[in-house]
């Protein structure tokens, strides 16, 4: 039995997590900018602004997980192909 159909299934829900929380980080921090508040009275914008921080610091290490896991599956699914295609040749 070939395993590559299997392997490019799971490559496919890997990539498909990772871009998906691409997706969620790019829109959390769509409308951020590196800030400094020297006031007090933008404490509301503040309290906003670590929150945001604060899910995007959560998030980071999933995109970071399931990047790496997708670009070794990537590798992974091209080395069996061409090994495969090379047995076909000879």
């Amino acid at each position: 039995m070939n395993a590559l159909p299997v392997l490019i299934i799971v490559w496919a829900i890997f990539t498909g997590l990772f871009l998906a929380l691409l997706a969620y980080n790019s829109t959390l921090s769509r409308y951020e900018e590196s800030q400094l508040f020297l006031d007090g009275n933008k404490a509301g914008y503040e309290q906003s602004h670590t929150t945001i921080v604060g899910k995007i610091n959560k998030v980071l290490p999933y995109i970071r997980l399931t990047g790496a896991v997708s670009a070794v599956m990537t590798v992974l699914v091209i080395a069996i192909y061409t090994l495969d295609a090379w047995r076909e040749i000879h």
